[in-house]
């Protein structure tokens, strides 16, 4: 495979205050000089990932994983966190990869998605189960799931068309546009919750927590509603989980790194038999505009999983 002459890097600026400014991050063009060592491989990037969590990657605060930093670390420049997928271009002695074979972060959606609904939530057949962010990546197969696993699953999104999707595409038993005027009156009328698989935190989980049956199960996976705020929202109404002996738990995708392969496993079942079904929000132009694309996770402007398309998948050289 060829070698380029030059790659692009994006690092972090500085860090924001609010929302993803333009100069959070800033796109450095360096010469190719990247050589395997032993055990090593090159890889050029195809796919890049963009995630709530990476909003959590540039606050200087403690956390499941130390901040980005700004500037040198250890005597390199660290580059913004990322998933993605690439192609190997270059393997070093004693590697166990090959040129040309695809590979992929530690980690992923489903890998996230699929310890949160069985191990956290511990959904179960005739469970009402409600998902918010659902239109999302995490979200749209936590539904699934909650589907494979036999509740009666609605989700929460933010347009018209996103609702339209989960129940017409998905096969959900029905979705709240929590814009609406009529939301929290229409929210009441499917009784009270068992499972709540929460993605957005904020006023929305405040308001489920009032609508909480005996013994409910809430699995907080993320907050995105309060990523960017300055002062994060308190919860009010917490005084249902005592009364309705309901728990409430976070759980982060590391602690289940011996599970992956069984999620992927499912996951592909479930695509090659139809029961899992996904969707892409593809943005084009190389990695310089992964920076540009993180708002859309924050203002509602992806549906389905937001993506980067960095690079064509490079070909072998024919050898003479």
């Amino acid at each position: 495979m060829s070698i380029p002459k030059q790659f692009k890097q994006i690092v972090l600026n500085e860090r924001p205050v609010g929302d993803f400014e333009p100069n959070t991050f800033r796109t450095e063009v360096l010469p190719f000089s990247l050589k395997p060592g032993q055990g090593e491989v090159v890889v050029q990037c195809t796919w890049l990932s963009l995630d709530p969590a990476m909003r959590g990657y540039v606050r200087d605060a403690r956390s499941y994983l130390p901040p980005v930093k700004i500037g040198e670390n250890h005597g390199a420049v660290q580059v913004m966190r990322a998933q993605g997928l690439g192609v190997v271009v270059a393997a070093g002695p004693g590697s166990s990869l090959s040129v040309g074979d695809t590979v992929s972060g530690a980690w992923g959606v489903y890998a996230i998605t699929n310890p949160g609904v069985k191990d956290v939530a511990q959904v179960k057949k005739g469970d009402i189960m409600v998902v918010s962010g659902a239109a999302g990546s995490v979200g749209a197969i936590a539904c699934q799931l909650g589907k494979r696993a036999g509740a009666k699953v609605y989700g929460i999104a933010g347009s018209p068309d996103k609702c339209d999707w989960l129940v017409n595409d998905l096969g959900i038993d029905g979705a709240f546009n929590y814009k609406s005027t009529t939301f929290r009156d229409d929210f009441k009328k499917i009784g009270y919750v068992d499972v709540y698989f929460d993605n957005v935190g904020g006023e929305i989980l405040d308001m489920v927590l009032t609508r909480l049956a005996k013994d409910a199960r809430i699995a907080l996976c993320g907050a995105i509603s309060q990523y960017n705020a300055t002062k994060p929202r308190g919860l009010q109404n917490y005084l249902t989980l005592i009364s309705q002996r309901a728990k409430i738990q976070g759980f982060i995708v590391f602690d289940y790194a011996s599970r992956y392969p069984e999620a992927i496993e499912e996951l592909a079942a479930g695509l090659i038999d139809g029961s899992v079904k996904r969707k892409f929000h593809i943005v084009e132009g190389g990695i310089e505009q992964a920076p540009k694309a993180l708002p859309l996770l924050f203002n509602g402007g992806n549906t389905g999983k937001l993506v980067v398309k960095v690079s064509e998948e490079p070909k072998a050289q024919a050898k003479l």
